[in-house]
């Protein structure tokens, strides 16, 4: 795990939403000098990464923070600084962490530009707070 500390981004697969977030936010915090890195994790992992998401990332020159969907486990959360969830998260995943929900991102698999400008505007506003 990362030395920094940790910002997780998790979704239901650990596929699209919580990548495609987690990507952009370690650019932008690589851009504004911030020594904080981002993971992403599923509370439901399929097998693979969403083609879409692999696919839209690297048509933008980024690279994926995972290279397949990660489960999340409460090791997880007890490491975090902060938490961003597209979906609810599983009993038992208790945490002193604050968990800030997203859950208005549109489905990546229904229309990646949308989900990816709706991801940006949260991740703007995250880094305000941060």
């Amino acid at each position: 795990m990362p030395q920094n500390p940790i910002i997780i981004f998790v979704c239901e697969h650990g596929a699209a939403k919580s990548i495609l977030a987690a990507t952009y936010f370690n650019k932008m915090a690589r851009e504004k000098d911030l020594s904080l890195t981002a993971i992403a994790r599923g509370t439901h992992p399929d097998a693979e990464l969403s083609d879409k998401t692999v696919a839209g990332l690297h048509a933008e020159g980024l690279t994926p923070t995972e290279s397949i969907p990660i489960q999340l486990e409460p090791i997880d959360l007890e490491s975090a600084q902060w938490v961003v969830s597209f979906c609810a998260l599983p009993e038992g995943h208790h945490q002193q962490t604050k968990v800030e929900y997203w859950e208005d991102v549109p489905p990546i698999s229904e229309d990646y530009e949308r989900a990816r400008a709706a991801i940006i505007e949260h991740l703007k506003e995250l880094m305000n707070h941060l």
